[in-house]
């Protein structure tokens, strides 16, 4: 058995939303890991992202599969009840592959080597099995539960707002550490970035030049009873300090920024936040270098022939 804890992560995403899923896991993990299985010490729950499918506690880790039968031979649940399944790695190449029949055989393998009472219906524990290129790994299974899909029933709704796929993956991107971060979206319009980061516990204040935006981001923030403060503020007025800013730059017919409002905009961001994820449809390197900050890391998001670019910024 392990002697530090590890975790194991499962992640999907769909090919549009890649290069975020891979922007997402380099804040939260540290590490440029491409791979749909990983491996880490870092404890994150699986429900934080919306391309983590589950996270594994780590209890028996093995070069093969007999090494980790030995090991689970006699262990002993701390539960009432338990199931086993085997879970299918996309990283592997079709040769490496197990079919559907050995991953049954396997999950029924290694239940019997367990102490305890088999439930496949309703277990008080779900554990799990996977085998990745150069190990086998079991441990305590839990699943990512998709807190951003009833967030997409608001009040008040915008269309080019982000989705909030795409919203909580930012707000991860830009608060990957959640414990005494103060954080901000100047440019809220209808809260879709700040529920997200609400529900995560985050601490976050929005506002919105637009008096209407501001108050249906009131509206939708409580619809889902959370509370943050929402301001009717020019983001070129803000003089209150925080650790991270959030801005999905305006781009629709109703909200043109000329250049030199884009300027002024970033330059007081700078003076407000030290770190800023900005969301964009136009390129805006320049603008911010001018400014003062150096994009640290970016990707595109895609969606039909739309694209959005996300900058992480310092």
């Amino acid at each position: 058995m392990l002697e530090e804890m590890i975790y194991l992560y499962i992640f999907n995403c769909h090919e549009d939303e890649l290069e975020l899923s891979f922007l997402e896991k380099r804040s939260l993990f540290g590490v440029k890991d491409n791979r749909f299985v990983m491996e880490s010490s870092i404890k994150i729950e699986p429900s934080r992202s919306p391309f983590l499918k589950a996270r594994i506690n780590v209890v028996a880790k093995a070069n093969t599969l007999a090494e980790l039968k030995q090991q689970l031979n006699g262990y002993q649940v701390s539960k009432q009840s338990f199931k086993v399944i085997m879970l299918k790695n996309d990283d592997l190449s079709l040769e490496q592959q197990l079919d559907f029949q050995k991953r049954k055989q396997i999950e029924r393998e290694i239940g019997q080597l367990i102490v305890g009472r088999a439930d496949l219906k309703c277990p008080a524990e779900t554990f799990a099995v996977i085998k990745t290129e150069d190990a086998w790994y079991f441990g305590e299974y839990t699943e990512s539960v998709p807190v951003w899909l009833k967030h997409q029933q608001k009040p008040r709704m915008y269309s080019t707002a982000l989705n909030t796929r795409v919203a909580r993956a930012v707000v991860n991107i830009a608060v990957p550490k959640i414990e005494k971060q103060k954080a901000i979206d100047p440019c809220c319009g209808i809260g879709t970035v700040m529920v997200e980061a609400l529900s995560m516990g985050i601490q976050i204040s929005g506002s919105d030049i637009n008096p209407l935006a501001a108050i249906g981001a009131r509206e939708n923030i409580a619809h889902f009873q959370h509370e943050a403060e929402v301001k009717k503020q020019d983001i070129r007025t803000i003089e209150a300090h925080y650790d991270v800013a959030i801005i999905d730059m305006p781009y629709n017919l109703c909200s043109v920024v000329s250049e030199e409002e884009k300027i002024n905009m970033l330059r007081q961001a700078r003076k407000f936040t030290k770190r800023l994820v900005i969301v964009t449809v136009e390129p805006i390197d320049t603008i911010l270098e001018k400014v003062g900050f150096f994009i640290k890391d970016r990707c595109v998001v895609k969606k039909s022939r739309f694209e959005r670019e996300v900058l992480v910024c310092e």
